[in-house]
């Protein structure tokens, strides 16, 4: 049975007059006539008495108008739903984030502008460092990944999402406690370090171990630990210095002075990467507002 059969018979349903329903339609009168007769015909009942004077619903008719309406609204629904699903207005987003990500504001204000441009939208975060995201996104478990540099296999792609620069993290009873003035990482490099083992899986550490082979130097490497947090709250026993990222200062720990460092190249970025080929149109919207210029 065609839509438009259940579309004609409402229409007739309601105004109870076959001229009225045709212009109603956008349609003349005998094959409007003629489609109730071929609805009739299928359904093997009258929906309707006609008389010279007027139009009247049979008992069947009366049945068949609720049917009919429920069918056209739920389809009316459906097609909206689905339309929006194919604007990425609906649905679902997967995100996977490292967790120094949330420090800096780009993320949590990123976030926020696109639930109020996609209230319908269902974004599920999922806090992984950086190596354990390859896998989801290579397989459609994520749609998008925020993360630290790293090599990307192929399939993926990425763009900068946010930019900083790297701060020396030390002790304020230290050596280097003592001045909020710009280091080198030359002079940082003389000093035991603590910093992120390789089961981190944080392409932070990539950096830092790049950064340092440009200059010939090595640090010393005498705390090795797994998350941001212990890094800083060792920095504060004594225990070595450290470099991250700018917007670690917001992890106030005491006895821990940030000082900004003055190599040019001592950047820190995050990426946002996603799948090249399956881009979910979610994930295709985010991208959009992303790189959309932020009204002032």
């Amino acid at each position: 049975m065609e839509l438009r059969y259940l579309r004609y018979f409402v229409a007739v349903a309601e105004e109870l007059h076959f001229s009225r329903a045709a212009e109603r339609l956008g349609i003349s009168q005998p094959p409007l006539s003629q489609q109730i007769q071929a609805l009739e015909r299928e359904l093997g009942t009258r929906l309707l008495t006609r008389t010279n004077r007027r139009v009247e619903l049979t008992e069947a008719g009366l049945v068949f108008l609720d049917e009919a309406r429920d069918i056209l609204a739920r389809t009316e629904r459906a097609t909206r739903l689905v339309s929006r699903l194919g604007r990425g207005e609906a649905g679902q987003l997967r995100i996977g984030f490292t967790t120094s990500v949330p420090l800096s504001p780009t993320l949590p204000r990123t976030l926020m502008r696109y639930r109020q441009r996609y209230p319908d939208v269902e974004l599920r975060m999922h806090e992984l460092n950086s190596q354990r995201q390859v896998a989801p996104l290579l397989e459609g478990d994520l749609d998008i990944g925020i993360m630290r540099p790293a090599t990307l296999p192929e399939g993926l792609d990425a763009f900068t999402l946010i930019r900083e620069p790297l701060m020396a993290v030390v002790n304020e009873q230290g050596p280097l406690g003592g001045s909020a003035l710009p280091l080198t990482l030359e002079a940082l490099a003389i000093h035991p370090f603590v910093y992120f083992s390789p089961a981190a899986g944080t392409g932070l550490l990539d950096q830092f171990n790049a950064l340092f082979a440009k200059r010939g130097l090595t640090p010393r490497l005498v705390q090795e630990v797994g998350g941001p947090n212990t890094i800083i709250s060792l920095v504060a026993a004594g225990m070595g210095v450290s470099v991250l990222p700018a917007s670690f200062q917001h992890i106030r720990i005491d006895n821990v002075r940030y000082r900004p460092l003055s190599d040019a190249d001592a950047v820190s970025e995050v990426w946002l990467t996603h799948a090249r080929h399956h881009l979910t149109p979610q994930a295709r919207s985010f991208i959009d507002l992303v790189q959309r210029p932020v009204d002032p």
